[in-house]
Formats: C-alpha cells, sequence, structure tokens
C-alpha cells in the first residue's frame, strides 16, 4: 500500500522536503481566500472602477449559476421522488448476476451497517436500529455493528446492553465493538471508530464465516440515521447493476428532517440548504463525493485498510483514499434515494447556535482532503494527468468559494462606494452600483422559491401541538438565507481554512443529538 495514503496532516511526513510540500498545500486553501478578500478591498479603494465592474459581473454570474442550480436541484428531486415509488425488490428479481462480482446474485450480498455512536442517548439509537430491522429486505442478509467508544465508559457499557438486549437476535448478526482509547497514531473521532469497528469485524465474522468480500456491501451511517424500508433493495440495486461496482461508492441524499419541526428557524434553513447542494451534487456524478451516510464494497475498505483514523473529514476521505489506492479508478454512484437524518437542534437557541456553527466548521475543515489528493496526485504517476487536473481545479474552485463567494455578494459588493473615494462616489457608476447590484442579488434570491416550494415537499406531517401558521413560517425562513449564507457559510469555512492554513489542526468535534419527538418519515414517502 502506498505510504502517502493514510496521511492525516504536514506533521504525519518524515521526510522534511515532503513535509514542506504538503504544509504549503495546507496553506493554500486559506491563503486563496484570505488573498481574494484583501484584494477586493484594495482594488475597491484603489481602483474602484475596476472593482465595480468586477462586481457587476460577478453578481450576474452568481444569477446563472443560481438559476442552474435550482434546475439541478429540481431534477434530483424529481428522480428522488420516481425512485421512491419504485418496487426495489421486483427490479432486483429481474436482474442477472454481475459478471464484475464474479457471477453473484442480488439474494448472495450481505449488508453491514456500522453505526458509529459517542454519546447518543439510546432512544436515538434505538429509532435508527428499528428502521433497519423494519426494512424490506432479508433480515438473515444484515450485519449490523453498533460501534461504541470506549473514552465514554458506562455510557457506551448502557448502550451496548440495550441495545444487545432488544436487537441482539433481529438480524444475521448484531455486534458490538469498543473503540479503545487512546491509541497511537489516532484522533477520537468518527474515522478511528469506524476502522476499529471495520476491522474487528473482518476479524470476528468476514473471515470466520469465509464471506467473500465481494459480496458484502457496507453502510456507515450516521447514529441519527432514519433508513426508509426500501433502502437495501435500493442500495442492491444499484451494487449490481453498477459498470464496476467493486470500485464505486454509493451516496444516497440525506435529508435532514427527523426533527425539523423543532428547530430553530436558522438551523432549519441550512438543514434544507445541505439536502439540496446534495441533491446538486447527484445530478453533477463526476463531481460528487461521500458526505455523511453512504456505502462501498467490503473489499475496496480491507484493499484501502479502512477508514483513516488520524484526521476529522472521514465521509470524504474515503473517496480520496480510494482514488489514490486504486490509481484514479473510483467514482461515487448517485444514488437519487434518501436516508433521513437530525437537524441540529440543542435544549436552549443559544446552544442550537453554538452548535450549529461548531458542525458546519467541521464540515468546511474537509479542506484537509485538498492537500492530501494534491500530494497524493504528486506521488502516484499512474493517475490520468488530466484526471488530476479535473479533481484539482474543480475541488479548489469549491473550497475557494465557500469562504467568499457570500461576502462577496452580500457584503463587499457595496465597497467601492463606502472607500472609492469622492472621485468615484460622484460618478454615475457609483450612483447605480448599489441599485444594480440590488437588482441582479433580488432576481437571484428569486431561486429561494424554489427552494422554498421544496422544502415544503420534504416536511414529515406536522405535529399536532404546531399551530397552522408554522406552515407559513416554514415557507417565509427563506428570507433569512442571506444571513445564513455568511453566518453559516461564509465565516465558519474561512475559520477552518484559516486554522488548516497556521496548522492549528481540528479534531473531530461529535454533534450533540437532541430529539424530542422522536423521528418521522417525511410526506414524501407516502406519494
Amino acid at each position: 500500500m502506498q505510504d502517502y495514503i493514510h496521511i492525516g496532516n504536514a506533521l504525519d511526513i518524515k521526510d522534511s522536503h515532503d513535509r514542506r510540500v504538503y504544509r504549503l498545500l495546507e496553506m493554500l486553501p486559506g491563503f486563496l481566500a484570505w488573498f481574494t478578500l484583501a484584494l477586493i478591498i484594495l482594488v475597491s479603494y484603489q481602483a474602484p472602477v475596476f472593482a465595480a465592474v468586477f462586481i457587476i459581473l460577478f453578481d450576474i454570474y452568481w444569477l446563472i449559476k443560481t438559476v442552474y442550480l435550482s434546475l439541478l436541484t429540481r431534477s434530483s428531486f424529481e428522480r428522488m421522488k420516481k425512485n421512491m415509488k419504485a418496487n426495489w425488490v421486483e427490479k432486483l428479481e429481474a436482474l442477472n448476476s454481475n459478471d464484475q462480482l464474479a457471477g453473484v446474485n442480488w439474494k448472495d450480498l450481505y449488508h453491514l451497517v456500522i453505526l458509529p455512536v459517542a454519546r447518543e442517548p439510546y432512544t436515538i439509537v434505538r429509532e435508527s436500529l428499528h428502521s433497519i430491522l423494519n426494512s424490506n429486505y432479508d433480515r438473515n442478509r444484515l450485519i449490523v455493528v453498533l460501534a461504541t467508544e470506549g473514552r465514554t465508559g458506562e455510557h457506551a457499557t448502557m448502550l451496548a446492553q440495550e441495545a444487545t438486549k432488544e436487537f441482539g437476535d433481529s438480524f444475521f448478526k448484531f455486534h458490538i465493538t469498543t473503540h479503545p482509547a487512546n491509541l497511537e497514531g489516532e484522533i477520537p473521532g468518527k474515522g478511528s471508530n469506524e476502522a476499529w469497528a471495520g476491522t474487528k469485524i473482518k476479524e470476528e465474522i468476514i473471515d470466520p464465516l469465509q464471506i467473500p468480500y465481494e459480496r458484502v456491501v457496507v453502510s456507515v451511517f450516521d447514529i441519527d440515521t432514519i433508513v426508509p424500508r426500501d433502502f437495501f433493495a435500493c442500495l442492491s440495486w444499484y451494487y449490481m447493476t453498477a459498470s464496476d461496482p467493486l470500485h464505486s461508492s454509493f451516496q444516497p441524499i440525506p435529508i435532514f428532517n427527523n426533527n425539523i419541526w423543532e428547530a430553530p428557524a436558522f438551523a432549519r434553513v441550512f438543514a434544507f440548504s445541505t439536502t439540496f447542494w446534495q441533491m446538486i451534487q447527484q445530478a453533477r456524478p463526476e463531481q460528487l463525493v461521500t458526505f455523511s451516510s453512504q456505502s462501498i464494497g467490503f473489499k475496496a475498505l480491507v484493499d484501502i485498510g479502512f477508514w483513516q483514523k488520524n484526521m476529522v473529514s472521514e465521509d470524504s476521505r474515503i473517496y480520496w483514499q480510494c482514488l489514490l489506492h486504486y490509481d484514479g479508478n473510483w467514482r461515487t454512484i448517485p444514488m437519487y434515494y434518501p436516508v433521513y437524518m437530525d437537524a441540529n437542534v440543542a435544549p436552549t437557541f443559544w446552544q442550537t447556535l453554538k452548535n450549529q456553527y461548531k458542525q458546519i466548521r467541521r464540515w468546511h475543515y474537509g479542506a484537509e482532503n485538498n492537500p492530501y489528493f494534491m500530494y497524493g496526485f504528486m506521488k502516484n504517476k499512474n493517475i490520468p494527468l488530466w484526471k488530476k487536473w479535473q479533481y484539482t481545479l474543480v475541488k479548489t474552485e469549491h473550497t475557494h468559494s465557500s469562504p467568499t463567494n457570500a461576502l462577496i455578494i452580500f457584503l463587499l459588493g457595496w465597497l467601492p462606494v463606502w472607500v472609492g473615494g469622492s472621485a468615484f462616489t460622484g460618478s454615475i457608476l457609483s450612483y447605480n452600483l448599489p441599485r444594480i447590484t440590488s437588482t441582479i442579488l433580488n432576481a437571484a434570491l428569486l431561486g429561494l422559491i424554489t427552494s422554498a416550494i421544496l422544502s415544503i415537499a420534504l416536511l414529515p406531517p406536522k405535529p399536532p401541538h404546531y399551530g397552522k401558521f408554522k406552515w407559513v413560517w416554514m415557507f417565509l425562513q427563506w428570507i433569512l438565507f442571506p444571513v445564513n449564507f455568511i453566518l453559516f457559510g461564509a465565516i465558519p469555512a474561512l475559520d477552518a481554512q484559516t486554522r488548516l492554513m497556521f496548522g492549528k489542526y481540528m479534531g473531530f468535534w461529535v454533534t450533540p443529538k437532541d430529539r424530542k419527538a422522536g423521528a418521522a418519515q417525511p410526506a414524501l414517502t407516502h406519494q
């Protein structure tokens, strides 16, 4: 296995030259973001006419992009609705074996489900396990693993005892793993827990039972994940019909609506925005990287040595691990099928605000993947050059736009008027700049109507203790999007990239779960 596959950060590299190269790559996302913002401020002061023209052109670009992304969102939504209505067991029955899987029939498949858990309450664990138990799939083909953390002490023991008592005999195998604390070369987090669980299942179930790795599909779910009844049948169909299932990840659409009625408006807007972004990515499979709950063949996990144990964003890092290990022969297949997860809710409004920020900052710390795959591209000479450039440019643009776009659009658009000097402020362009910018942005914000309509369609049934006005606020809440775009988009992204730039490496922060009413299937399920 290549030495660079399990690098967490620059400190893991022994060679001083390579360590400096990797360190420069770590600095690049934050440097580009701060350089862009500083340059716009400087140009607004020194050359306000040029800055004003640039801002108008950028706003026009954003308008066009908004329309394009809205169309992609709608397309994915319609495909998801169609998939939700399909009879996946019937579709599986019509399949032949897959030659890539050495003649494996779909009934030969095993689904291994890993549920990493830390300090979440048993009520949430129970609902996730119940959704798996209620699946329209042969339970004798389900291996379910509750991956607890030894560092949580008695809580881990309690979860293991309660889950075993209720679900111990419900599946082909129900297994508890306990990830020890303070293992060398690890940071506490999902990646190290999942790697421990995967290794233990290989040693204690898969290998002793001599189950071929090609017949095992692994799904890793956040502990709050609720799966629809046909999820495993749908996943089996995608696995069996993929052109190269052994070199593919499988990505459902995360819909954060289990507790959406309880969440504050800003948390609801962010939850739906994340879902819509993932819908957009499903419609662009050439750019689709794994995120949150996902599935992958067990053979690939064994080949790469399971998940990395020394970094934060394991959900997307697994994609890059596979891409580098298989010399660029890796893809993420969009499933256009949902899994249901929790919006960010804490006991108090202010705690929710704080937790939301910290969760988004952790997600944006996924910028740590950029130096990882760029360094890997330098070392791996077998990956086609065009593919290296494609990934580098696309992911650099994504990483760069996260902390800059919202600030350029909503804050810096008026900067030339403020600092451009008397010569510019007296010009016709200065007079019209705010009006032109506002007109373009208002047109772009019309795209929020699409988001508002789709968000209503994704809502679960309204709890009876909420009044009818709650439906109205669910639509009107999208007026908060510009504020969310900055406070829960650009700023935490800039925060995360700045930390990486200065080598202030982050650990894995576990988002606390607080679900008062329990999970509910959305209305979409019943359409």
